[in-house]
Parts: C-alpha cells; sequence; structure tokens
C-alpha cells in the first residue's frame, strides 16, 4: 500500500536570491493493494515531482508518504535503499546502468540483490527479455549501446523482474509500437492481479483507461489550484 497525508514540496532556487517555489501543498492520497491510479494534470503541475518524492529521491517538506509501514519522509538513506530494493519499484523513462554489464544481467540484478540464486534470476530475466522482444543476441551485450526503444524495454523488464508490492510508472507505453504496448499493460495487470500497488504517469489515454482504477488530477494540489 502506498498512502500520502498532507504532503507539500517547495524547491529553493539558490542562484535566484534564494527565492523559495511552492510546488505541491496538501497532497492526499491512498492506493490499496491490487490497485493502479494515474497521476494526470497540466504539464508542469507536478506529477514527476510527486513521483520522486514518493520514491525517495526528493524529499517532501511537510506530510506523510508511507510505503507499507515505513514514512519515507522520515526514513534514513540505508532505509529508504533497503525499501526500493524489496518494496517499492521504480520504472522510469530513461535507463540508467553502469556500462559494460550485459544486459542479461542488467534484468537479472533485481533479483540478485534480495538475494535469488543466479540461475534463477537470470532465467526470470531470460523470460522477460523474450516476452518483450529484445534478441537474444542482444543479451550478452550492454543495454548502453541500444536503441532508444530497445532502452525502454530492458528498463521494463529490469522493472518487473522483482515482485514489488509496490510501483511507480513513469510512461510505460511511451514510444512503443502495438506488440510490445500490449505487453507492457499484460505485465502491469498481472502485477496488480498479485496485489501490488501501481501510481503511473500514462499520457496514453487507452492505455490509462485499461488499467487503471482511478486518476488523480495533480493540478488540484498545486498551490494556485489549492488556494
Amino acid at each position: 500500500m502506498i498512502e500520502l497525508s498532507n504532503v507539500s514540496k517547495t524547491f529553493t532556487l539558490h542562484n535566484q536570491g534564494s527565492a523559495v517555489i511552492e510546488v505541491l501543498r496538501g497532497v492526499n492520497l491512498r492506493v490499496a493493494p491490487g490497485e493502479c491510479i494515474a497521476l494526470t494534470g497540466a504539464s508542469g503541475a507536478g506529477k514527476s515531482t510527486l513521483m520522486r518524492m514518493i520514491y525517495g529521491n526528493y524529499r517532501a517538506q511537510s506530510g506523510v508518504i508511507r510505503v507499507g509501514d515505513i514514512d519515507l519522509t522520515r526514513a534514513e538513506p540505508r532505509d529508504i535503499i533497503r525499501i526500493r530494493r524489496r518494496q517499492l519499484g521504480y520504472v522510469s523513462q530513461f535507463l540508467r546502468v553502469v556500462p559494460r554489464v550485459p544486459t542479461l544481467d542488467v534484468v537479472a540484478e533485481p533479483l540478485r540483490a534480495v538475494g535469488v540464486g543466479q540461475d534463477e534470476a537470470r532465467a526470470t530475466a531470460r523470460a522477460l527479455l523474450t516476452r518483450l522482444n529484445i534478441p537474444q543476441g542482444l543479451w550478452p551485450l550492454s543495454p548502453t549501446t541500444f536503441s532508444g526503444g530497445e532502452q525502454q524495454r530492458v528498463n521494463i523488464a529490469r522493472g518487473f523482474a522483482h515482485p514489488y508490492p509496490a510501483m511507480l510508472l513513469d510512461e510505460p507505453t511511451a514510444s512503443l509500437d502495438a506488440a510490445n504496448r500490449e505487453v507492457v499493460l499484460g505485465l502491469i495487470e498481472a502485477a496488480k492481479a498479485r496485489g501490488a500497488a501501481i501510481i503511473g504517469i500514462f499520457h496514453d489515454e487507452a492505455a490509462r483507461a485499461r488499467v487503471c482504477d482511478r486518476e488523480v488530477n495533480v493540478s488540484d494540489f498545486t498551490p494556485e489550484r489549492a488556494a
């Protein structure tokens, strides 16, 4: 489960006289196990900022962000790392990996990090790479050399390798062809079926309608709308 209570976020512009910009105010949100919600709102409303706060990349100024029984606004860095390893997955739009690591091991790494044996982790990675139509000849290569679409699919395979109880998805179907889009939607549906709580940004309206149970307009939490 993911739960936010009265969350706010500001940024201080140190190169502009330390001006303080209030980005989000009074965010209240609860995502139950097996539920997928879509963050909507105008460009610049704070959708990505909110996702990064939930993942612990940004620290909230106030409020509570709870994943399971841990409040990320008060968690120590080592606890955030532990939560990311076991409880909270994040599929971003961009693949960030150590160069020269083979694609097969990039996808298997989240499982290896929680103690899954190499053979089992690689078997899961093979199945996901096959399902997402990454040619087997590319598996021994670093995905840093791949096309943008191939990198996106490797990123999705990596994000779905471990059965996280909570997941954040940032445009998971963007720029995918019809066949691979269908695979990704199937992965999301399977994650929901096993009880994952999911928050996503979906500009693909048909995908949003298919996998999301409801929408939350982040513009409702921007200061000019909340005032």
